[in-house]
């Protein structure tokens, strides 16, 4: 038996007036995943505990069996992780996201944010944005008073670690919970490194609004990396071992470096298969080449899409609905195909890891479905893959059951 889970990070929505009503799991072409769905069980489920952040972080630990309420300590470390950063005591870890503001005289605090990937910049770019900032006369003093490093991230996203830092009570935003917003109410609040961190955003900003990087890149009709904002704040975790837990072992297959982190933190191991971007653009099929290799000699792979998360931060509702459409055409059909090629029985869990709202471009904690298939079993059920099916069928708690649920326990 195989086991395969699939996360098609922020699928689930709610309705929106552009679909005529429909979210878009209602609304995009998925027959094969609905043809599954139909014969299997969906539900919904809980990933995000009532309190904690909405996001991939705490949903997609609920998922690997790690409780948030017991192992969360912030997103930036499940990310260092990823890299072999090694956090000490007393160092925290932040994203360093490359961002858009908006350009202008205004203070800094009216500014928007335009885009909290920097409208999806290119790794090579972003590092040698981030480095150029980092090295520059005037903020290279600024952060090596504040203690703090860089670590290159290859995306939009980077990873900061300050050593010695105090942010109890410290309050820090997601810059994709709040597109469009003026940021004076977002910034950095809560104790006194809170004021260390605002000083270094705004001189970011201030260098590297004019920044030859970033002319560049507007020559080029390309949003500039005109700022940096730090997030997703915390200090060292440990999680518990999958194959410990659950008695199995396998690979996960994502190009976000949270998934990458949580996987080592786990003991599991993971792949960034060739083309895989994080955004609409990703390799679809090599994702598919990477998980049926590991399943030659593991019992369990995991597969993470962001696409559709990345969509509706950018406001793309069509290619949300394009990389819905995708993971049942390049994915999932095809994946179905080469487990009966090879006469291998498989139990399959798909799932959104959390809403990300079309109406509001930001992430969102409420109960997702999830869809559970078994190749030997037709549950006719007869029930779509959306979430009014999975409001119709089982309802699970907690997102940490899942693996029991999948591994049958």
């Amino acid at each position: 038996m195989k086991y395969i889970l699939i996360i098609g990070d922020g699928m689930a929505d709610n309705p929106v007036p552009e679909l005529g009503g429909l979210t878009p799991l209602e609304y995009a072409k998925k027959p094969f995943i609905d043809e599954l769905a139909a014969r299997g069980e969906v539900g919904s489920v809980l990933n995000v505990p009532r309190g904690l952040p909405a996001g991939s972080d705490t949903a997609i630990m609920s998922i690997f069996g790690c409780d948030p309420n017991l192992y969360y300590t912030g997103r930036a470390p499940l990310e260092a992780a990823a890299t072999g950063i090694k956090l000490n005591a007393g160092d925290v870890a932040y994203r360093c996201n490359m961002v858009t503001y908006e350009e202008g005289d205004m203070p800094f605090e009216e500014k928007r944010i335009l885009s909290h990937s920097a409208g999806s910049i290119d790794g090579t770019v972003s590092d040698e944005i981030v480095t150029a900032l980092f090295n520059d006369p005037e903020f290279a003093p600024l952060a090596e008073k504040a203690g703090m490093k860089v670590n290159l991230g290859h995306s939009f996203r980077h990873i900061a670690v300050q050593s010695q830092a105090d942010i109890k009570g410290i309050r820090l935003a997601p810059p994709h919970d709040h597109l469009g917003e003026k940021i004076g109410a977002i910034l950095p609040t809560g104790c006194a490194n809170a004021d260390v961190l605002r000083e270094l955003m705004q001189a970011a900003n201030r260098i590297l609004e004019h920044h030859p990087l970033n002319e560049k890149l507007r020559a080029e009709g390309k949003m500039p990396a005109n700022g940096v904002w730090f997030w997703a704040e915390g200090t060292a975790v440990k999680l518990p071992d999958f194959k410990a837990e659950t008695g199995h072992d396998g690979v996960v297959v994502s190009a976000v470096p949270l998934c990458h982190g949580i996987a080592a933190l786990t003991g599991l191991s993971f792949v960034c298969p060739e083309g895989a971007t994080g955004e609409k653009d990703t390799n679809y099929e090599n994702k598919l080449a990477a998980a049926l290799e590991i399943l030659e000699t593991h019992d369990f792979a995991a597969v993470h899409v962001e696409a559709p998360d990345e969509c509706t931060h950018n406001g793309d509702l069509e290619g949300k609905l394009e990389a819905i459409g995708w993971l049942d055409t390049r994915l999932i059909r095809p994946l179905d195909a080469a487990m009966r090629e090879r006469g291998w029985d498989y139990r399959l869990l798909f799932l959104s890891d959390h809403k990300t709202l079309t109406s509001t471009r930001g992430h969102d904690g409420d109960p997702v479905p999830y869809m559970l298939y078994d190749s030997r079993v037709d549950t006719k059920a007869g029930l779509p893959y959306t979430e009014k099916s999975g409001e119709k069928g089982p309802y699970v708690n907690s997102g940490v059951a899942l693996m029991s649920i999948l591994f049958e326990k």
